[in-house]
């Protein structure tokens, strides 16, 4: 069994940074597709950005809305997932999720619903 806590989430400006952190617990995350999503308010839950186990390569993945702003990366040691915000902006607002499967496929790392492992989620509001 694997648990995910999210940590980070804060009320900013637009244009400013943060950093949400996703640690993981009961399994090596290197052997892990880690992703998060976001659910912005009144909406479904969405893709932001993804990165693949150490098995299938590695590679990373962004939805267009952040592709430039944001960054995730994966510190193997710590057993975290970062993701680095960027210029943010009111359209980010959300909470951000963290999630995590040991076999998915790629046509599936966008699906909410492919996902095993979820963490309770961490907000982010952005002001303009």
């Amino acid at each position: 069994q694997v648990q995910l806590v999210e940590s980070g989430g804060d009320s900013v400006q637009a244009g400013s940074s943060l950093r949400l952190s996703c640690a993981a617990s009961g399994r090596s995350i290197r052997n892990l597709d880690t992703t998060w999503f976001r659910q912005p308010p009144g909406k479904e839950r969405e893709f932001v950005a993804s990165i693949r186990r150490s098995g299938t390569g590695g590679r990373i993945y962004y939805a267009d809305s952040v592709k430039g702003r944001f960054t995730i990366s994966k510190d193997n040691a710590k057993n975290t997932v970062d993701l680095h915000m960027d210029s943010l902006q009111p359209e980010d607002t959300a909470v951000y999720y963290c999630a995590a499967d040991s076999s998915l496929i790629l046509s599936s790392i966008r699906m909410a619903n492919q996902y095993d492992y979820w963490g309770q989620g961490t907000q982010v509001t952005v002001s303009s």
